[in-house]
C-alpha cells in the first residue's frame, strides 16, 4: 500500500475532499499509479461501510468511487483494466445497473485486446459485467467470436438463461449504425437521432384516402413488448413526464401506403388526440408520415433505451440492444420465441414509417418518437409513440 494512503483515508470526507482526492488520483495515474487509484477507491469504500467512519457528506464517498472507476476505465495504460477489476471487487455498489455503466465505459475506451482480462478464469468479476461488456463490444463491431478468451465464455452454456444470451454475437443489418456514447474523465456525450420536432411535411389528402376498417388487436403482452425500448421513458421514476402508446390493428383490406395518414387519424390514438384541422393539400403541417428503412427505426429504438430520456434513465448499450430488438420484433409481428434470424427476416419484410404530430400528447422537444410497421400482407399495423421532456 502507498505510504500516503493511511493519512488520506482518515480525512473528513466532504465534497471538497472528494474532489481533491480525485485530482490526486489523476496525477498519480499519469505516473503509472493505477494501483494507487484502486487502493484509494477500495480504502474509501471500506471506510464508507464502516460504522466507525468519521462524519461525512452523504454523497461524497459515492462521488469519489464513481470518479475513480471512470478514471481507470477511460484511461488506457498498463494494468488499468486489472486494477479496475480489483477496485470493483473491493467496493462495487450492489446495483446490477452499475455493471451496465462500467461495461459501456470499458468498451468505449479500452482496446479489445486489453479486455480479455474480464473473461479470465479466477478473476473476481460479475457475470453481469461480462454479459454487458460482450454486447457492448458487439455493438462496436468487435469480432468477439475470434477472441479465444471471450468466445469461450460467450459460447459456454452456463449463461444461456441470461436475457442477453438471446442476442447474436454479430450485428444484424438493421444495427449497422448504432449511436454510441463517447466518454472522457469529465463526462460523456451522445447523439440524438430523433427527427427534428420543427420539421414540416406536405399536408396529406385525408379526404381522398382509402380508410380501411381497422379492428384493434392490442394485448397487454404485445403492448409491453412493443414499448420495451421506451419503457425507461414511461416507467422510470426519473422521467415523470414520459409516456408511451403501443397498439396493433388488423385491417379489413390490404393497406395502400398512400392511405396510411388517413387510416392513422381514424384509429383513436391518444398521441393524435386534438390533432386539429390539417391545412389544404400543398401546404405544410407538423403531421407527417414518412417511409423509412428498418435500420432507422432500430436507431430510434436503440437510442431511446441505451441513452434514456431527459434524465438518468439510460440502459446503456447491451440492454439498449436487447430492448430495441424486442420492440422491433413485436412491431413486426414476430413470435416472442422466434430465433434472431427469423426476427430479422420478418423485420426486413415489413414496411416501416416514422410519424410526428403537433398535439398536446407530444412534448415537442428532443425526445419525441413515432414509428409504424406494416406487415408484408399489409393487413396488420403496429404503432409506437413515446415522448418525454425535462
Amino acid at each position: 500500500m502507498d505510504d500516503d494512503l493511511p493519512k488520506l483515508l482518515t480525512m473528513p470526507m466532504t465534497g471538497r475532499t472528494a474532489r481533491m482526492l480525485e485530482r490526486l488520483a489523476r496525477r498519480r495515474l499519469t505516473r503509472g499509479g493505477a494501483a494507487f487509484v484502486a487502493d484509494l477507491g477500495i480504502g474509501t469504500a471500506r471506510r464508507h461501510r464502516s460504522t466507525s467512519a468519521v462524519p461525512a457528506e452523504p454523497t461524497a464517498f459515492d462521488d469519489l468511487f464513481d470518479s475513480l472507476v471512470r478514471l481507470l476505465a477511460v484511461t488506457r495504460g498498463p494494468g488499468h483494466v486489472d486494477e479496475l477489476l480489483r477496485l470493483l471487487a473491493g467496493g462495487r455498489p450492489e446495483d446490477p445497473e452499475y455493471d451496465r455503466f462500467v461495461a459501456s465505459l470499458l468498451a468505449s475506451c479500452q482496446r479489445p485486446a486489453d479486455l480479455g482480462a474480464v473473461y479470465e478464469e479466477g478473476v473476481a468479476v460479475s457475470e453481469e459485467l461480462r454479459a454487458c461488456l460482450l454486447h457492448e463490444l458487439v455493438l462496436r463491431g468487435v469480432p468477439v467470436a475470434e477472441d479465444p478468451g471471450i468466445a469461450s465464455w460467450a459460447t459456454s452454456p452456463h449463461w444461456r438463461d441470461h436475457p442477453l444470451a438471446a442476442l447474436p454475437l454479430v450485428l444484424a443489418e438493421p444495427e449497422r449504425e448504432p449511436d454510441l456514447p463517447a466518454y472522457s474523465g469529465e463526462g460523456s456525450s451522445c447523439g440524438f437521432p430523433y427527427p427534428d420536432p420543427e420539421e414540416r411535411y406536405p399536408a396529406p389528402r385525408l379526404d381522398a384516402a382509402q380508410v380501411a376498417a381497422a379492428v384493434e388487436t392490442t394485448t397487454a403482452a404485445t403492448a409491453r413488448a412493443i414499448a420495451s425500448a421506451v419503457a425507461n421513458w414511461a416507467d422510470h421514476p426519473e422521467e415523470p413526464e414520459g409516456r408511451a402508446e403501443a397498439r396493433t390493428f388488423a385491417l379489413a383490406e390490404p393497406l395502400d401506403p398512400d392511405a396510411l395518414p388517413g387510416v392513422l387519424v381514424t384509429l383513436g390514438l391518444d398521441c393524435l388526440t386534438d390533432l386539429g384541422d390539417l391545412p389544404k393539400p400543398g401546404e405544410e403541417t407538423a403531421f407527417g408520415v414518412v417511409a423509412v428503412e428498418a435500420a432507422e427505426v432500430w436507431r430510434f429504438l436503440f437510442a431511446a433505451s441505451a441513452t434514456g430520456g431527459a434524465y438518468d434513465s439510460a440502459c446503456y448499450g447491451a440492454y439498449g440492444r436487447l430492448h430495441a430488438w424486442r420492440s422491433l420484433a413485436a412491431l413486426a409481428g414476430a413470435p416472442p420465441d422466434a430465433p434472431a434470424s427469423a426476427v430479422e427476416a420478418q423485420v426486413r419484410a415489413c414496411a416501416w414509417y416514422r410519424f410526428s404530430a403537433d398535439t398536446p400528447w407530444f412534448h415537442r422537444v428532443v425526445w419525441d418518437l413515432g414509428v409504424l410497421a406494416v406487415t408484408p400482407d399489409r393487413r396488420r399495423l403496429a404503432v409506437l409513440a413515446a415522448t418525454t421532456t425535462d
